[in-house]
């Protein structure tokens, strides 16, 4: 196969996309959709998600949605059924489904460490066991995970999301290597603050003003917060063509925040 044509190029090919209800979840599947992939999303949120695939559909593009909680095996397992009934195949997983739990180990309840490590990295490894087969029986494919710059660097008051988003990035480098010979490519994503409801939620969180905390976390080389649709983009490199030679990177997208660290 020509290199400007790999198995993983959007254009017709199938992917799912978890946390797919909104942020950047929701910009990265709406973003695939224009440009001509088969998207199934997943999320808990049955009203947005399905809300976002008429979207998607109204704008010609084809897309799905199935509510799944991607914490939970037997929903992984359904969710890759789904994709492969529905479109014939999978080429594309992107794990995007996350939470966030502002305190300290001192102060987190051990059930929100469970929760946040479960959504931020049982849920790739659940997702991707029932993945691989299917995209190694169809040629191959890209699984692209969304991580942190709090998984390269640590943050106050974020002890477990911390904790979860480093095991992603080295979850990422491991599956790079023991599935490139299945002509799997498998990268991850480190955004900034993002513009999106989880990054809101954090000002409620640590009870400060939300035009405070905005304010603050715009404090960067570019001196502002990102939008979900400039984290989509760089999503939807690392799942096309464009990257065809790129496994087990770790893609910073985060406007100059690390740039210092």
């Amino acid at each position: 196969m020509a290199v400007s044509e790999p198995i993983d190029a959007p254009v017709g090919r199938v992917a799912i996309v978890t946390g797919a209800a909104s942020g950047i979840g929701r910009a990265t599947a709406e973003l695939f959709g224009r440009e001509g992939a088969q998207v199934v999303l997943a999320d808990v949120d049955s009203v947005l998600g399905e809300a976002v695939a008429r979207e998607i559909v109204a704008h010609g593009g084809r897309a799905i949605f199935e509510r799944a909680d991607v914490t939970r095996a037997a929903d992984a397992r359904r969710l890759v059924e789904r994709a492969s009934q529905e479109f014939g195949a999978l080429h594309v997983l992107v794990n995007s489904a996350g939470v966030m739990r502002r305190a300290t180990v001192t102060e987190l309840e051990e059930s929100d460490w469970d929760r946040v490590l479960a959504v931020n990295v049982k849920s790739i490894y659940l997702l991707s066991k029932q993945a691989i087969p299917v995209m190694a029986a169809a040629g191959g494919g890209s699984i692209i995970n969304v991580a942190s710059g709090w998984g390269l660097a640590g943050g106050r008051r974020a002890a477990a999301y911390c904790a979860s988003k480093g095991a992603v990035v080295l979850l990422t480098k491991a599956m790079a290597i023991d599935h490139g010979p299945d002509k799997i490519r498998v990268n991850c994503v480190c955004p900034g603050d993002t513009d999106t409801p989880m990054l809101r939620s954090e000002a409620l969180q640590l009870e400060q003003p939300e035009d405070e905390f905005l304010a603050a976390a715009a404090r960067r080389p570019l001196g502002r917060v990102g939008t979900p649709q400039e984290i989509a983009q760089s999503i939807l490199f690392l799942a096309s063509a464009a990257s065809s030679f790129v496994t087990g990177a770790t893609l910073v997208v985060d406007g100059g925040g690390l740039a210092g660290a």
